[in-house]
């Protein structure tokens, strides 16, 4: 299963929430202002740090770019484009956005 996350984890609950629910093995993409959980700082504040040893955690680049976040991203999240956004979306058959 796939979950994709759009919003800044001090925005809102959905990560927190996406995070109680996604089992081991899922994979995880975060989007828009999602990304900021990709940084040190919000990985550690939301609990993301610690879900990486059981999720396989994304990040769209251009996102993380346009916030100029790209250089703080933490090891362990993987950056896909916009086709790698997509390859994500038929790789897993289920998806649910968080929002």
């Amino acid at each position: 299963m796939l979950h994709i996350v759009n919003k800044s984890p001090e925005q809102a609950r959905s990560l927190a929430s996406c995070l109680r629910v996604a089992q081991d093995g899922h994979a995880l993409l975060l989007i828009e202002d999602g990304v900021y959980a990709a940084t040190a700082a919000g990985a550690t504040a939301c609990g993301l740090d610690r879900a990486l040893k059981r999720l396989k955690v994304f990040v769209l680049l251009p996102d993380l770019e346009a916030r100029g976040m790209a250089a703080r991203r933490i090891d362990g999240i993987e950056c896909v484009d916009y086709a790698g956004f997509v390859e994500l979306v038929a790789v897993h058959p289920t998806h649910q956005s968080w929002l």
